[in-house]
């Protein structure tokens, strides 16, 4: 199975889907991109993902027009940003979902009060994802 997950940056919500959906089966062709990638993967995601048992500390955001042309079974969108400019993937998508989910690295305040943020995000992906793997194999 080939899954694409995108979002905006491909630094935080599309990065820890893809540590899951590869953490959940290693035969699982699990890519993510953005529409407009930053330089690196947001080093708070890289922590919560760790507290979990998945390194992505080696995940590079990458720019969606690498994927363009390939065949997919599923592309994720994980944000509005992503889904409103996501590219047209019609004829090489078997199924395109958007599934948003807060930025987690929109959030201000405290070190805790944006590590909380992000923890918060991270397990609402983890269970939406694992339910998707389990109801799809």
């Amino acid at each position: 199975m080939r899954i694409l997950i995108l979002c905006t940056g491909n630094s935080c919500r599309s990065q820890m889907a893809h540590g899951f959906l590869q953490s959940f089966d290693a035969k699982l062709e699990v890519f993510s991109a953005g529409t407009a990638p930053v330089n690196q993967v947001n080093p708070l995601a890289v922590k919560v993902m760790a507290e979990v048992g998945i390194d992505i500390s080696q995940h590079v955001p990458i720019n969606v027009n690498k994927y363009i042309t390939q065949k997919w079974d599923y592309v994720f969108t994980v944000c509005s940003d992503a889904e409103k400019s996501c590219p047209h993937f019609k004829g090489n998508v078997k199924t395109q979902i958007h599934i948003p989910f807060e930025d987690p690295s929109d959030a201000v305040g405290t070190t805790a009060f944006r590590s909380n943020e992000f923890q918060t995000t991270r397990d609402k992906i983890k269970n939406y994802f694992f339910k998707f793997y389990n109801d799809n194999n």
